[in-house]
């Protein structure tokens, strides 16, 4: 019998917006469903399509201060702008817009319910494509994220005495993440992002290694600007592989961004679905049940193809390399040019790739150095 998986999804997860000039897009989540669904993807015997619901307002607590909800509630239905800086809430980068708040915990929920099926019933895989806003803190709004989704479905997962390995591969660093579980030895914090020199938010930098005794429990691996495929593999494979394995977790919880790829609009990684299906595929082989969320992505098409490809993995399936040509007439309607899922290896420039290559090296032997000796000895 093939192991279970849960794919959570909601239509009403694109029937919100950030604003027409905004570039967070949620017409991104119907896109990659519409994408899977033309694979066969959603039709596949061990799994289970699962309607997303609400997140429960005491579960949100686990992380998130009340003042901080009770003004995201206010805001949500009011028939007017609002906006308190304090909280994070109503600039450019985190609009208040009728209904935020309960599209907020619509997505939550969804990963709360992945995390549930994971450990309660028996799935080998829970992938919430709505999910992954990593940037939420417990009394602010950040990055486009008002809720952090990921850190109450882990506060759900540590209640039930369980290990979580959290590996972040969005463009962005996870600082919200980062910030929940910096003094914690329960959960391993591993992200691999863009480095936040003159990039959002600002931190991620090897030498944030967690403190008191979560001291060697978080790891960032950060690249600078032109980082490619064969990099982004060396530095999963030399750092993040070994520590999953020598920590030995439960449950596996990940942020599949799809912002890391090379045309993607706000960063400056030359990554592809290469490297991207290398990762996947190295870790739906540690058979670890797996809770994923999707993550940024300011390409469409490169978030569809990217979670297809993952969720793809996640049910041990091969897909063409092709789009469905039903696919193809689609996007074609819209303007997308694309006709492949999957990219050829990719190398950047040789004197950028050089300068990513140093600090990439850098990064490995300062993180060799200080968490090796933690969890591996």
């Amino acid at each position: 019998m093939l192991p279970k998986t849960a794919l959570i999804y909601s239509h009403s997860f694109d029937q919100f917006s950030y604003g027409e000039s905004h570039p967070f897009k949620v017409q991104r989540f119907r896109l990659a469903y519409e994408l899977l669904a033309a694979y066969g993807l959603d039709r596949l015997p061990q799994a289970t399509v699962c309607e997303a619901t609400a997140v429960a307002e005491e579960e949100l607590l686990t992380f998130h201060d009340r003042r901080y909800l009770d003004r995201m509630k206010e805001f949500s239905s009011s028939p007017v702008p609002r906006a308190d800086f304090l909280y994070g809430l109503g600039d450019i980068e985190n609009p208040v817009f009728p209904g935020f708040y309960d599209w907020a915990c619509l997505g939550t929920g969804g990963t709360v319910e992945a995390a549930r099926l994971v450990a309660d019933e028996g799935y080998a895989a829970a992938f919430n494509l709505a999910g992954g806003y990593h940037h939420a803190h417990s009394a602010r709004a950040s990055g486009f994220s008002y809720l952090n989704d990921a850190v109450i479905a882990i506060n759900a997962l540590l209640a039930k005495g369980k290990r979580v390995v959290y590996l972040d591969l969005d463009a962005h660093h996870g600082d919200g993440v980062q910030e929940a579980y910096y003094e914690s030895d329960q959960v391993l914090v591993i992200s691999l992002h863009q480095s936040g020199i003159y990039f959002f938010p600002g931190t991620g930098f090897d030498n944030e290694t967690g403190a008191g005794k979560g001291y060697g429990y978080t790891v960032n691996v950060p690249l600078l600007a032109h980082s490619d495929d064969p990099l982004y593999m060396k530095a999963f494979d030399e750092v993040v592989y070994p520590l999953i394995a020598a920590f030995d977790p439960d449950i596996l919880v990940t942020q599949l961004g799809a912002d890391t790829f090379r045309t993607d609009p706000l960063t400056n990684l030359e990554i592809t679905t290469h490297s991207y299906t290398y990762i996947l595929r190295k870790l739906q082989a540690l058979k670890i049940p797996w809770v994923a969320m999707g993550g940024g992505g300011y390409d469409l098409m490169n978030t569809a193809r990217a979670w297809t490809i993952a969720w793809g993995v996640m049910n041990g399936v091969s897909l063409s390399a092709k789009l469905p040509d039903r696919f193809v007439a689609h996007i074609s309607s819209l303007g997308y040019p694309h006709r492949m899922l999957v990219d050829a290896m990719h190398w950047a420039d040789d004197e950028e790739r050089n300068l990513a290559l140093d600090a990439v090296e850098r990064s490995i032997a300062a993180i060799r150095k200080n968490i090796f000796p933690v969890l591996i000895g």
